[in-house]
């Protein structure tokens, strides 16, 4: 019986992650901004759920989250850093505001939140971290730069982090979901640019029209993917990367292809770039 702590809770893959954790037996910390929907979707969890106010945005919430997960369950195993917020734009189109704002939940709020945990799991030695990437933290598409820029900033860090905790005998894998059945590219969870550009019509603004079809119809099942989440936790030499969902894998595909293919084509300039022996 594991102990999970869990941003972004409320909805979505974070949601079902706490219910799967709670259905596996494990106690789990739900926070979220608003926590009554989580408390509300577990009427029967008891003392196995903690719920907390937590906003990845502000350091001192975070911290008071963390110091309340240890003080009723005395340790916490797997971190979960799900929060985050969506913005589909083409990158021109996206103003300074909306890229800093999605920048401050995507990629600081978890650094914030692992610099709170992370001495829980230290002295422990022992523990998982769990940050939730994107299909597009590796093969981005028109209309996601700014947002896919912000998961490869999680996979930077997550992937060094890895090499980092190993030896501390902490793990850390990269969950990289693709197009779930959740409220993702809901306005609430999904910012489009305030100004679109007729030039980006065919790339960045057909993805857009795109996505007003594909919400509430994406191919995943947010259940089957927190399982799976829970079940990989459990394993005990876990994964650094956890693609999931058909359309991550063939996107993933397609990019190491290309990319095998353009790195055999350039192989020379690199070489010839060294001093000459």
């Amino acid at each position: 019986m594991s102990v999970w702590f869990i941003t972004g809770a409320s909805r979505g893959l974070g949601l079902e992650i706490a219910r799967a954790a709670l259905t596996a037996g494990h106690r789990v910390v739900a926070t979220a901004r608003n926590t009554a929907p989580v408390r509300a979707r577990f009427p029967d969890a008891g003392d196995a759920l903690l719920t907390v106010a937590l906003d990845v945005t502000d350091p001192r919430s975070i911290q008071a989250a963390v110091d309340a997960a240890v003080e009723r369950f005395g340790r916490i195993d797997v971190l979960v850093n799900n929060a985050g917020s969506g913005l589909l734009a083409a990158v021109e189109e996206s103003d300074d505001a909306a890229v800093r704002a999605v920048y401050e939940t995507n990629v600081f709020g978890p650094l914030a939140v692992q610099r709170a945990a992370l001495p829980v799991l230290r002295r422990q030695r022992a523990g998982h971290v769990i940050n939730i990437s994107s299909i597009v933290g590796f093969a981005t598409a028109p209309g996601w730069g700014v947002y896919a820029s912000t998961k490869f900033a999680v996979e930077g860090f997550t992937e060094t982090l890895h090499t980092e905790l190993a030896p501390l005998g902490i793990h850390v894998t990269l969950v990289e979901p693709g197009f779930f059945r959740t409220d993702f590219l809901d306005p609430a969870s999904l910012r489009t640019g305030a100004d679109a550009i007729e030039d980006y019509a065919p790339t960045a603004g057909a993805m857009r029209a795109a996505a007003v079809g594909l919400n509430h119809a994406q191919p995943g099942d947010p259940a089957k993917a927190a399982r799976a989440v829970v079940e990989m936790a459990a394993t005990p030499e876990p994964p650094l990367r956890l693609p999931l969902g058909a359309d991550t894998l063939q996107a993933f595909d397609a990019k190491l292809e290309a990319f095998r293919k353009e790195l055999d084509a350039w192989r020379h300039v690199a070489l010839a770039t060294d001093h000459d022996r």
